[in-house]
Formats: C-alpha cells, structure tokens, sequence
C-alpha cells in the first residue's frame, strides 16, 4: 500500500501568464505558496483483476476506458497500470471548486502514487511535467501551468514559464522568523460559494489577445511582489494584493461578482490591506493580508463565513506510506 500527501497552494501573484498562449509569447510568472491542507491519496494491490475508485462516487470496473474519474483514469493510462488495482482519495476539504488548485493537486498525488506502486520514484519536474499532459495535453482543460508545479516542488516559489516552454523554480527564501511573520497576517475565508472554473478559464483564455497588456502588468506585480518579501515589506506585499486582485477581476466579469466584492470590500473596511480570490474567481477562498491587531475587527466582520486557519508548507507531494509485503 502508498499513501501520498499533496499539498494546495495559494497563488498570490502571476495568476493568467502561466496559460501557453500567454508564455509562448513572452515569459509568465507566478509567486505561490504550498499549505498544510492536503489531498491524500492511498494505491493498493486488489485480489482480482479489476478496478476500483474511490472518491465522491466508488466505481469497480473492468478495464481502464472505463474509469468515469478523469484525472485517475489518464494517470492510469500513463503509468501503465491497467487492472488489480485499488485508488482512494480523501481531502482536507471539499475538493470541488475551492480555488485552492485541487484538480492538479489529485493529478499529482496519484501519478507520485502510481509511480511508487511500481517502485518507480519520479523526480518533481517529471511529475509536475507529466500532470500537465494529463490536465492540458489530453484532457484539454483551459488551465495554466502552475498549479501542477507548485503541488508537486511545494514551499513558497517564484516560478518562471519561458517560451520555449521550459518551467524554472525559483526558492523564496525567508527564515523562519520572517515566514511566521507573514503567515501570521494572512487569512482565508470561504465565500460560501464553490465555483466551476471551466467556464470562467476558458473565458480568461479566450480573451488573452485582448488583454496581453493587463497580463503584462500583472506579471510585473509578481516581480514587484517578490521583492517586497524578500526585503521584509509585509504590508508592502499586502496593499499589492488589492492592486492585483482589481487587474485580475478585470479580465473578465466572471472573476468577481456582487456577493464578491461585498465580502472583500467588508474585510477592507474591517482593517484588510488587500486580498484576493484564491483561484479562477467566482467562489471558492478569499485570501486577505490584515496587520495582526486588525484581525479580530475582520473576523467578526466576516463572522458569517468560515475561516480556514493555515500555514504555509515546504514540502510538495511526497509519500508519508510505503508498505508493501
């Protein structure tokens, strides 16, 4: 039996220049972190030749083609693994529209379990690498690379995408102190509301023609953004977030709604320095940067929708499990 641990992440800034039709024109970037909120996923020898799933649904087939789950069904497929095999996932929270990178979170962890169920350990860059063939070369999901990247390296990246498609991982480098420091003034909220992210990407996807020169000021922000952390302006980063988040709502109407920017705007006014939606918008986390001595002001402000405490993680995919008789 394996069991692998994969983070979610929040992606703070870069969010839309790591789409190829973006990077293949001039370089895109993203500054993300990994967190303590995991997708788990648990690989076992079955008696008979058949396969079982299990997720929201169980599914007990007889071959590959016939696994409904998309994602398991092409991590099959790819790592060869095609019968007496059971696969199992269980979440931290609701897997579905929390835009906390889940999707490519559950790619990741069950081709790193596939994998060492072969006994086969695949390097970071092959598992990041072989998740975006899943999601956008088989699947055709309008969806950027960072996602699978940073589930799979983990820690708190500033991750480059080069147009000739190469992907280079750059460490944020903070000590131990200074990334409590700013942990401490990070919040996340639920909106209430999950979201479907296929309409709202394949709408931003669509639109990356028009709205190159707004994609180039955010990628600029992430530049701008990782020097703020790297030089200790904390609050600095946070007012930043506000700035991205209005450049990232524009690039479609779908990113924010009315429901949206009430909550934000009630943060804001409660002592917030800035924040954003977490993913493609429409629902799922409100990531907000508040000062410490402002935060009791924001929670009860924000008393009506769940706060999910958590602290940033180093590590990216890896197995906590390995049993094999």
């Amino acid at each position: 039996m394996i069991i692998t641990q994969t983070p979610l992440r929040i992606s703070f800034f870069g969010g839309g220049t790591d789409f190829q039709d973006f990077f293949r024109l001039e370089e895109g970037c993203v500054l993300s972190t990994t967190i303590d909120k995991y997708i788990y996923v648990i690989v076992k020898r079955r008696f008979d030749e058949k396969i079982r799933i299990g997720y929201t649904k169980t599914e007990l087939v007889d071959n590959v083609e016939n696994v409904d789950h998309e994602l398991v069904r092409e991590a099959l497929r790819l790592s060869g693994i095609n019968s007496q095999i059971e696969i199992g996932t269980l979440g931290d929270i609701p897997s579905s529209g929390s835009g906390l990178g889940s999707s490519s979170t559950v790619t990741v962890g069950v081709l790193n379990a596939l994998y060492h169920y072969l006994n086969n350990p695949p390097t970071q860059e092959m598992l990041a690498r072989q998740a975006c063939q899943i999601e956008i070369g088989e699947l055709r999901k309008p969806i950027g690379k960072q996602d699978q990247y940073i589930a799979s390296y983990g820690g708190f990246r500033f991750i480059r995408f080069l147009s000739n498609g190469d992907v280079e991982i750059e460490t944020i480098e903070l000590s131990e102190s200074e990334s409590r420091r700013l942990n401490q003034q990070l919040m996340l909220f639920y909106t209430n509301h999950p979201r479907t992210s296929a309409s709202i990407l394949t709408e931003q996807k669509l639109k990356i023609p028009e709205r190159m020169e707004t994609l180039r000021e955010i990628k600029q922000l992430a530049y701008k953004a990782r020097r703020y952390i790297e030089t200790g302006n904390f609050d600095d980063f946070g007012r930043l977030l506000d700035e991205g988040w209005q450049l990232k709502s524009s690039l479609t109407d779908k990113i924010s709604n009315h429901e949206i920017d009430k909550m934000y705007q009630m943060g804001l006014d409660a002592g917030a320095l800035g924040g954003k939606i977490t993913g493609a918008g429409g629902g799922g986390f409100l990531l907000l940067y508040c000062p410490r001595e402002k935060q009791y002001n924001v929670r009860a402000a924000l008393s009506s929708f769940q706060e999910l405490p958590f602290h940033m993680e180093q590590d990216g995919s890896k197995v906590i499990f390995n049993y094999r008789r």
